[in-house]
């Protein structure tokens, strides 16, 4: 009782890559999950002179305050 061309030996023979199609789509898929996990967890670092201009923009200091602590980090003025 043969079941059309392949038979039973065809599909054997085709399994074995099916299986490694498959667990290269997993890996492949848990590699990208990763590698964006670790953008979402840690964003990128300020520098100092960004976080003024943005303490700035957000009304958390005045522009007085902003000019004196660029000119501390600048080292032209010593911090009180």
């Amino acid at each position: 009782m043969m079941y059309g061309q392949w038979g039973g030996w065809g599909w054997m023979m085709l399994m074995p890559l099916v299986w490694i199609a498959l667990i290269g789509v997993v890996v492949w898929a848990v590699v990208m999950v990763v590698q964006r996990g670790d953008r979402a967890i840690m964003p990128p670092r300020e520098n100092p002179q960004e976080i003024l201009d943005r303490r700035l923009a957000s009304g958390e200091i005045d522009p007085d305050a902003c000019t004196q602590a660029r000119a501390v980090l600048a080292g032209k003025q010593r911090s009180p």
